[in-house]
């Protein structure tokens, strides 16, 4: 057993082998998440005149309990906060990618990013409607979803404007011992279809995917190792014995106990 644990390896597990392009990896490629049908955004309106600019908020509430959902296309997001809760009113994108916005109406924002949508607002509000507006937008339900060999699968909140893939993995605990992990599949819904790429965390050149920074709704797959399906298959071959035992050892005693 000594000579046997001596010869294992541990590369199967380690993240980033190798060598550092540092020329090339030392610039991150955050790509900017695009706004998609059935995001929640937040959307608040400043500008050199507030009274002004009230028409164009949603209203931010203080309450004891949990608040519905409003009408006019928005929504609300509730965080709780002490004894009481903040309900944050949002923007919900339609199926047809739309939003609307108050005191303009309706707005298409979807494909758009962030910087684009703050161009589409300014297009219609800056000079002619408001002076010098500017805008804090952010994402209220960005999220992306861990599943099979991690230690803790599920749904999880980005926490900033974006996540990297190996963050995600420290969210859900970690991949497991059983986890591949040169060949983890992003599934990725974007402009109404549907992309798929599979990458290897354990070579540096992971950084240089577009997919090692998920985006919002995002799916990442982890798939099982051979080791994983060796266990299996001798667990299962265990409990078959283990039953099979139980069975003969039942039948021996019902043939004594009928003599």
């Amino acid at each position: 057993m000594i000579i046997f644990c001596s010869c294992g390896t541990t590369r199967p597990y380690t993240y980033m082998q190798g060598q550092f392009d540092t020329a090339a990896l030392s610039k991150a490629n955050i790509s900017n998440p695009i706004i998609q049908k059935g995001d929640l955004m937040s959307i608040i309106v400043y500008s050199d005149n507030p009274e002004a600019t009230k028409l164009y908020n949603q209203t931010l509430i203080s309450t004891g309990s949990s608040p519905a959902s409003g009408g006019g296309g928005s929504t609300e997001a509730t965080i709780i906060s002490g004894g009481g809760s903040t309900t944050a009113a949002g923007y919900l994108v339609d199926e047809s990618g739309n939003i609307q916005f108050q005191g303009l109406g309706q707005l298409h924002v979807e494909g758009l990013t962030v910087d684009r949508l703050k161009a589409l607002l300014d297009s219609n509000l800056k000079d002619t409607l408001l002076k010098n507006p500017y805008y804090s937008i952010r994402f209220l339900n960005s999220r992306f979803t861990m599943l099979g060999e991690v230690a803790h699968p599920g749904v999880f909140s980005i926490p900033s404007g974006h996540i990297n893939l190996l963050e995600a993995f420290a969210l859900s605990g970690d991949l497991t011992f059983y986890a591949r992990r040169d060949n983890i599949l992003v599934i990725r819904e974007l402009n109404g279809k549907r992309e798929f790429s599979r990458l290897d965390v354990t070579k540096p050149e992971v950084m240089s995917s577009p997919y090692f920074y998920l985006q919002q709704n995002d799916i990442v797959i982890i798939e099982q190792n051979k080791k994983k399906a060796i266990v299996n298959d001798q667990i299962t071959t265990r409990n078959i014995g283990i039953a099979a035992s139980l069975i003969s050892t039942i039948a021996i005693l019902y043939s004594l106990l009928r003599k």
